[in-house]
């Protein structure tokens, strides 16, 4: 299981959507284009903006299908950043 850092890349607030749209298409599709599991860690990032979470991760969901969260698993999310991955997610579902 690959593990994404992100508070090196993003600082404790995940608010540059270009930002997370790199991390989307050169770290998270390959691994799991190979049928790879990611872990998504937000330790100390302490809030994310919903246009962040959606840049990250909606992608994700359009190409391999709800089912890619059976691989994607996301560790040390804030209160605040459980929050907007909920709201993306359910967003994508509809």
């Amino acid at each position: 299981m690959i593990e994404i850092k992100f508070f090196p890349k993003v600082g404790v607030f995940a608010e540059n959507k270009d930002i997370a749209r790199d991390i989307r298409i050169n770290e998270l599709i390959p691994p799991l284009e190979r049928g790879e599991s990611l872990t998504l860690n937000f330790e100390n990032v302490t809030n994310a903006t919903q246009s962040f979470i959606h840049a990250l991760i909606s992608d994700l969901i359009r190409k391999f299908g709800i089912e890619v969260l059976d691989r994607v698993f996301f560790k040390s999310c804030s209160e605040n950043v459980q929050k907007i991955i909920k709201i993306v997610v359910d967003y994508m579902q509809e």
